[in-house]
């Protein structure tokens, strides 16, 4: 029912790509990479077809897609493209993310086949699902990919494929305000470039790395994470409160992925 595998993803910190990119390699070798994290690759629009499956992958901000994301995904249109979403949390909850993915992409030309919620690090702190996905993460990605494989194998066409549950609630919950803050620098910043190459939305200067536009910022902490001298950190009151609950609140428990088709 597809001729072309395409992987299609925001993933600020390299967690959501690695569930998106696991079920689409194993859905065809030579699958087509979209990995819309960096402004310049949200710059063009993308056109899919009938003759296209696309995995669709996005991290869950707050209960919700990031809306820098589901503002690029008015760009993405499909023509009866099949379709499976994924969506990728810290340990918390996914709450209304994976319903409202599903939602915006089957009203713009895209029929879902499959569903799914992976657990990643959190990028608040790397004591929350610590080193997730994990090969047993990635163990059931593949073994998911089979059984939607075999699913479209039994179906012969389009119009066979049935509404399948997802859970979420409709209307979705409200966006949460979160205050503008930025991560600190230190002295020990090696100015290697890598937080303002990899930063989502281009907050960072090359000129000065310490230097971060605080509208831009949409605390990923992307830049927290890869650098590799430990010269960046969140020194906000706020994200420190949520850092702490998360810590007491989802640190022991490990959630598991669950599947929808």
């Amino acid at each position: 029912m597809y001729k072309k595998a395409n992987a299609l993803y925001f993933s600020a910190t390299g967690v959501t790509g690695k569930v998106v990119k696991e079920i689409a390699k194993n859905l065809a070798v030579d699958f087509t990479n979209y990995n819309i994290t960096f402004p310049k690759s949200r710059e063009k629009s993308i056109k899919f077809t009938d003759e296209d499956i696309v995995v669709i992958g996005v991290p869950v901000y707050a209960g919700r897609i990031p809306k820098l994301v589901s503002d690029y995904f008015e760009k993405v249109s499909g023509d009866n493209t099949l379709a499976i979403f994924v969506a990728v949390y810290g340990n918390r909850e996914y709450e209304d993310a994976l319903v409202e993915l599903k939602d915006l992409f089957e009203a713009k030309g895209f029929i879902g086949v499959a569903a799914c919620s992976f657990i990643g690090e959190h990028s608040y702190t790397s004591q929350v699902a610590t080193g997730r996905p994990d090969e047993m993460d990635l163990e059931i990605a593949k073994d998911f990919t089979e059984k939607i494989k075999a699913k479209l194998d039994r179906t012969k066409s389009r119009e066979e494929l049935e509404f399948f549950f997802v859970k979420g609630n409709v209307p979705y919950r409200d966006r949460k305000d979160f205050p503008q803050m930025t991560p600190d620098t230190d002295d020990s910043c090696i100015d290697c470039e890598i937080c303002a190459k990899f930063c989502p939305t281009g907050a960072i200067s090359f000129q000065d790395f310490s230097d971060i536009d605080p509208t831009k910022c949409i605390a990923c902490c992307s830049c927290i994470k890869r650098c590799p001298v430990d010269s960046k950190s969140m020194n906000n009151e706020f994200f420190n409160t949520i850092k702490e609950k998360l810590i007491n609140n989802c640190k022991e428990t490990r959630k598991e992925p669950e599947l929808f088709m």
